[in-house]
This record gives C-alpha cells, structure tokens and sequence, in this order.
C-alpha cells in the first residue's frame, strides 16, 4: 500500500513523534483534506448505525470528517498526538473547547465531537469508553509498514468485538498490474486483519493522480479503496 502521508508515515517513536509534531508546527500538512471525504459521505450510511453511536477516529488530525460524522447525529471520538493540530480543528471550525486531564491525554471537546490529545500507542479502552464504530481514513495508511501490525493489535484491544471498521486506503498500483487485479483486497489488509475480522472490499475507484513531491512526474494510478471489517464470532 501507498506511504503516501509522508510526514506521518513514520512516526510512533519519540524521534518520530517528534517530527510528526514538528510538521504542524511547520505546516507541512498536505495531507490535510479540504472537504469531507465523499466515500464517508457516500458509503458510511450503509453501516445502518443509529444515532447515538460512538465512532472512534484514530490519528484524526483536524479532519473535517468529524464534523460531518456529528452533524448525523453521532458521538465522534478522535485521538491526535499534536496539539496544534486539535487546536487548528477547533479554531478553524469555530468551536470552543472544554478541556480535562483524562488518563495521559487531554480531552477537548464541544458538543458531539472529543479529541483525546495524546499517543495513540497510550490509549486505553477505559480511556476511549464503548465504540461502536472506527472510521480509518487515513491512519493506518499514514504509518510504517512495521508499525501497522502494532496498530492493528493496539485497536483489537480497544473495541468490541461488535464494533465495525469502516477502512478507506489509498494503493499505489503496481507496474503491469491490471484494473482486475487491483480491484481487490490488498494482501496487506488481508494480513493485518484477517485474524480478528472478516474483511470485505466494498468500493474500488481508480484515479490518476500527480505526486506533490515531484509534480513534473506524469500522474500514476491509484487505487482507493472502502473496506468494512467485522470482529468474526468468538473473538472477545
């Protein structure tokens, strides 16, 4: 899959943590979407969860993906490693905040939507509380690939095993790999999850798209892709 965040993609030590903090502090946040991402928009109502839900948004930056999660009724938690970052989400959105000490995070929120300031590697499920959902749109993409098996773990022992993972990726296609053959499951996925859920690709769009890092390259295809995960029976 692509490690196409290249800020976040190697953060989770303190070196690293360092430098994921550093981007913010220098606005290298290219990342950072402008609007709500449209597969949320388009696919997440298939999920049938009733308002009211807790749905967990895993190294949320200030995504505006939250917003648009609490404006249908849901209770978002998010979890970010910088302040800047949860700062800029309420600022730029025109929220004012309450703040408290919750375990080794501090929690920000205003009305529907929490944002745990904190490393997610410290995060508890007495932390976080019942979540009956997990929106991914970019977190585990954002990360090291050695670090994905750590972070995939690190959710099992923060949900349920009723929750489901609504999981958007973003996969560079490789040379000579036909539309066919990228309209499936990444065996990366496949690896990571396939222990603890079932995974089912739900939506498959091909884009041609230009790398910022090196804008006089031709555009490369990508694939991006909707996976929703299920906890399989017996898992606690």
């Amino acid at each position: 899959m692509t490690q196409w965040l290249r800020c976040e993609a190697d953060f989770m030590t303190d070196r690293d943590n360092a430098l994921w903090r550093q981007c913010w502090q220098g606005r290298d946040i290219d990342f950072h979407q402008l609007a709500v991402n449209p597969l949320l928009a388009r696919f997440w109502p298939g999920l049938a969860l009733p308002a009211g839900s807790r749905v967990f948004v895993p190294l949320c930056g200030k995504s505006l993906d939250m917003l648009w999660l609490a404006a249908q009724g849901y209770e978002v938690v998010g979890v970010e490693l910088s302040p800047l970052a949860v700062r800029a989400f309420f600022r730029e959105n025109r929220l004012r905040p309450e703040r408290r000490r919750v375990g080794k995070f501090v929690l920000w929120q205003h009305g529907r939507v929490q944002i745990l300031c904190g490393d997610y590697f410290d995060l508890t499920r007495e932390d976080l509380g019942a979540i009956d959902a997990v929106y991914d749109r970019a977190a585990l993409t954002a990360l090291a690939e050695d670090i994905r098996v750590d972070y995939v773990a690190h959710l099992r022992t923060l949900v349920s095993r009723q929750c489901q993972v609504f999981l958007l990726t973003v996969e560079d296609a490789e040379e000579g790999e036909t539309l066919d053959q990228s309209h499936a499951a990444a065996a990366e996925i496949e690896r990571l999850y396939a222990r603890d859920f079932a995974c089912a690709l739900a939506h498959v769009e091909s884009m041609y798209e230009c790398d910022p890092a090196a804008p006089t390259r031709a555009p490369q295809r990508s694939e991006h892709k909707l996976y929703r995960l299920t906890a399989k029976p017996g898992i606690p």
